[in-house]
């Protein structure tokens, strides 16, 4: 439970129709079973102690009694375990029969929460046995206390502040205002749902769009338990689809028509940043509610969920390469109405033979096809110098005559070298002077190139080199419009990699995929013996460490150790916990000691949920200490 994870489940218990007590034999095995898997909330199904179906049976004394005994049964089950349960079973009150969810815990029922929207329509027949919920709740006295009773309770834990449970009852959560939004609104971050939901032809798909949407509009964990095998009577068949969501990701789903528990660990605290960031959530507002406190002891857990090494990149081949066409576009659409606005019909760009340069002049490409300018007006400029390979020279010119591009060639060894004797610096000497004199050379030409054809600097930097500051400031770091400027490096290799495998010409094909075979490097150190001396990742870390590290701190805002958590979790077979740690920390350092690069960056499309755009996304000072940060790592 450190770092706000909790353990949450829905469980489908094996039932008979009208008999509590086999029911209830059957949901308490699977709350021990709960208990020894460390869930701390598990949600049963619409009343799941009698059977949804029982039908006119639910007029018959003997069974609501039934119920309530075994509820007794279950609330001493739980006395020992903090585990709160939710389980469904038909309540009455004042003469009045409804349909309710329990919640109990330690030895209790804490609340009892009726449903409020009874369907009566098709297969269903509520309305002839139930009575709506009432809203504010009401005291009843069972077993000698009182307990709540009305759909506005929330229950909110004492130990872990972000942990506030609402509560809705099936069709609830079909209704065009359910009230799960209220809940939510009050400060619910977990909404639960015990369901009896029959089966028809693709209704699964529908159930799981409405979970999985509901948890991404109210910015919450969703936990929905449906009716299984042993439901189904008459003309209905109920197939036990468990759901756990959180925040439009599911986390977790059943097999239909096998009754299944499934377990899911939700994170807390990335809802609460979620909802923070948010500034048209609204501030809680519980006016109308009834808050039940309860305990719950925080113990250590082994961390069952799946964590993404690679979140900027979807893992379905058919899904990343939807993403990677679309993704194109923006960048392109972006370019193009620079292009149109500016009335230039001229672009110039640095070519390396790298991935970034690649990626950058085919978007080029795209935008001036869209404005059915030439592609000859694309001025591909190669400008080899000290570090510069025969294999980038190669496929820089090749590239460039493959698209139908301008090809320019400005060797800067001559220029530099003067540069050098102007500044008395010995090119003996292979340091930061002796690097970035060539980067800067380079943008140099390119901006006078622009200005002799009236057109614009393509900028060719991407989004992981602007987090590590891994940029020659006033070099590389400058364009009129940088195209790449929001796409992390990971994904800028799937952008390339997807325009091979989609591209027609062999020729072309065949390019594109030297380029994602030579390594990432800057090239502004001399070769050795014919291939590439300076590769970046050995220098500032392996760029898929950095962009996973990159995703998790600026679009959750999860705390270092929480990072290195995730990413230990995610890298367990690829990166020792030590290699890890060591470039988390090159990470933090960099990032902050570099943000005066990107406070200046030029414009450039945004194609995802994280960007660094000082206009956009990311507003941070310039001037902020890592000290926080870097300690709590060193403190680890």
């Amino acid at each position: 439970m450190k770092h706000g994870y909790i353990r949450v489940a829905a469980a489908t218990p094996d039932v008979k129709v009208a008999d509590p007590r086999f029911n209830r034999e059957n949901i308490v095995r699977l709350i021990r079973e709960g208990v020894e898997r460390k869930a701390k909330i598990m949600v049963f199904p619409e009343l799941c102690l009698t059977a949804y179906t029982c039908g006119d049976l639910f007029g018959q004394d003997a069974l609501l009694a039934g119920a309530k005994e075994e509820l007794k049964v279950i609330a001493k089950e739980t006395e020992g375990s903090d585990i709160l349960v939710f389980v469904g079973l038909p309540w009455e009150r004042d003469g009045k029969l409804y349909n309710t969810a329990a919640a109990v815990q330690s030895g209790r029922v804490l609340g009892i929460i009726p449903k409020t929207n009874l369907p009566n329509y098709s297969e269903f027949y509520e309305m002839r046995y139930f009575e709506p919920g009432n809203t504010k709740p009401v005291m009843i006295t069972w077993e000698g206390y009182e307990i709540p009773m009305g759909t506005d309770l929330l229950f909110s834990c004492n130990e872990i502040p972000g942990l506030v449970i609402g509560t809705e009852i099936c069709e609830d959560a079909w209704v065009p205002n359910p009230p799960s939004i209220r809940h939510a609104v009050a400060g619910a971050t977990v909404i639960v749902n015990c369901s009896a939901s029959d089966e028809t032809t693709g209704k699964d798909l529908y159930r799981r769009s409405l979970i999985t949407g509901h948890s991404a509009t109210l910015v919450c964990g969703y936990i929905y338990a449906n009716a299984g095998e042993g439901e189904s009577t008459q003309d209905l068949v109920f197939g036990g689809q468990n759901l756990i969501a959180e925040n439009g990701l599911l986390l977790a789903e059943s097999k239909r028509f096998g009754n299944e528990t499934v377990y899911g660990d939700m994170d807390l605290e990335r809802l609460i940043h979620d909802r923070r960031r948010m500034t048209t959530f609204p501030a809680p507002d519980r006016e109308h509610y009834l808050v039940i406190p309860f305990s719950m002891k925080q113990e250590a857990l082994d961390l069952k969920r799946r964590i993404d090494p690679r979140p900027f990149v979807p893992d379905g081949a058919a899904e990343r390469n939807r993403r990677c066409e679309e993704i194109l576009s923006i960048q392109a659409m972006g370019l193009k109405k620079r292009l149109a606005h500016t009335g230039c019909r001229d672009a110039v760009i640095g070519i390396s033979g790298g991935l970034d340069s690649t990626l950058a002049l085919l978007v080029t490409a795209r935008a001036f096809d869209m404005l059915e300018i030439p592609r000859n007006q694309i001025h591909a400029v190669t400008m080899p110098c000290f570090g510069t390979t025969d294999r980038t020279y190669q496929n820089a010119c090749l590239l460039t005559e493959k698209l139908n591009a301008e090809l320019t060639e400005v060797n800067i060894r001559e220029a530099v070298s003067v540069h050098f004797r102007d500044i008395g610096h010995n090119p003996e000497q292979h340091d930061v002077t002796y690097e970035n004199s060539q980067a800067r050379e380079r943008t140099q030409i390119l901006m006078d190139l622009a200005n002799r054809l009236g057109g614009i600097v393509i900028g060719t930097g991407d989004m992981s080199e602007l987090a590590l500051g891994w940029a020659t400031y006033n070099g590389d770091h400058m364009s009129m419009y940088g195209v790449n400027s929001s796409v992390p490096k990971t994904l800028v290799r799937h952008l390339v990699r997807y325009y091979a495998d989609t591209c027609e010409e062999e020729a072309l094909k065949k390019v594109l995929l030297d380029v994602l075979d030579t390594p990432v490097s800057p090239e502004l150190l001399p070769p050795k013996d014919g291939e590439i001396a300076q590769k970046t990742e050995d220098l500032v870390g392996p760029y898929e460490l950095h962009d996973f590290f990159l995703y998790q701190i600026l679009r959750f805002g999860t705390r270092p150790s929480k990072v290195y958590r995730l990413a230990v979790s995610a890298f367990e077979t690829q990166y020792e916990p030590e290699v890890i740690l060591k470039w988390l920390r090159v990470f933090y350092r960099r990032f902050f000691s570099q943000q005066f690069k990107r406070s200046c960056m030029p414009d450039g499309p945004k194609v995802g949920s994280v960007a660094v755009s000082p206009r956009g996304d990311l507003r941070m000072p310039s001037d902020a200490v890592s000290r926080l940060w870097l300690e709590e790592l060193e403190n680890l």
